[in-house]
């Protein structure tokens, strides 16, 4: 029995293997998680902590050129969101659609091109004709200073304004001064969540706005994946199926849960008209709205890479296949 010992978060399409309801064949999971995901990340990256990880999507194919290919990825997205919700602007910005970006200055969670900004500059890019290229982008912390990360290696893209935040500043202080125009970014700012009169939702009724974009695109964005040591992968490539379809019956047990519960209402969930959101969920997306595997996501795969490139994340269009063990593509 090979053990390896796995960190990911405590999703509720992971718990099964948390809990020890779904084993891989011939696999003992050490199972590890904690309060902020980006905690494994920078373990994984920076110690190789683990044998296999849950990765962002873009510290993944980062890796690929400025790494030497640490990591083997398998088909596997656990965390995923539409993000015209993670835009925030300024209300003196002038800011009233995606093509009022132009120019300027624009806050981002830690990095330019982590995983939220991404997507969202590559949907206006797409729909409005906003590139990432004509704003001024400002990094760093949210709700409290940080210094510039050193664990995920970043070479900046030519043509690209970056500026990192002082010692003293964040990303939500500065929106709600107006000292930033907007920002981009996969929490909900502090300025925000307590109110503040200067922020608001560049999309204030933002599902109808991300219902769109799927019937339109058929993308549903990818934040994360699953990568594995390659030292581990090498030694043992049968585990990466294994381990793509442990993730697979964990999250099938998640699914099957829901679709229980919506006999009763889903009455097991303290949210209101959870019911009828669901509904609406199954209507637009199917009844596997969160699909593993390549097939099922080239569509939104081929977009995460071209949105890499565009924004000058990597130096070259890299293809679906050349992400993932070859065990996982059929």
């Amino acid at each position: 029995m090979l053990k390896l010992k796995t960190a990911c978060w405590d999703y509720d399409r992971t718990r099964a293997l948390f809990d020890g309801r779904v084993k891989p064949r011939d696999i003992e999971l050490d199972m590890w998680s904690t309060r902020e995901v980006s905690v494994i990340m920078e373990r994984m990256i920076r110690e190789r902590a683990f044998d296999v990880s849950e990765l962002g999507v873009t510290y993944y194919i980062r890796s690929l050129e400025l790494l030497g290919g640490p990591f083997v990825a398998i088909p596997v997205f656990p965390n995923r969101f539409f993000r015209h919700s993670s835009v925030f602007v300024n209300v003196g910005s002038g800011i009233e659609t995606p093509r009022d970006l132009a120019g300027k200055k624009v806050g981002e969670l830690h990095r330019y091109g982590h995983d939220a900004g991404l997507w969202a500059k590559g949907a206006f890019s797409d729909d409005f004709g906003v590139s990432a290229r004509s704003q001024i982008h400002y990094v760093g912390g949210l709700d409290h200073p940080v210094t510039a990360p050193d664990w995920a290696p970043f070479d900046p893209p030519p043509g690209v304004e970056i500026h990192h935040l002082g010692p003293d500043q964040t990303l939500s202080d500065m929106l709600d001064r107006g000292e930033i125009d907007a920002l981009y970014s996969a929490q909900i700012p502090a300025c925000y969540r307590e109110g503040s009169k200067n922020a608001r939702r560049l999309f204030p009724d933002f599902e109808p706005v991300e219902a769109d974009y799927f019937r339109r695109t058929g993308i549903f964005p990818i934040m994360h994946t699953v990568v594995i040591r390659r030292d581990v992968y090498e030694a043992n490539r049968w585990i990466a199926r294994a381990l793509m379809e442990a993730f697979e019956a964990a999250k099938a047990l998640a699914m099957n849960g829901y679709s229980m519960s919506d006999v009763f209402f889903n009455a097991p969930s303290m949210i209101p008209w959870f019911a009828g959101l669901r509904e609406r969920v199954r209507g637009l997306m199917g009844p596997d709205f969160w699909p593993y595997g390549v097939e099922a996501n080239r569509k939104t795969l081929e977009a995460c890479l071209r949105h890499h490139h565009e924004q000058g994340l990597t130096k070259r269009l890299f293809t679906v296949e050349e992400l993932f063990a070859p065990e996982t593509l059929a």
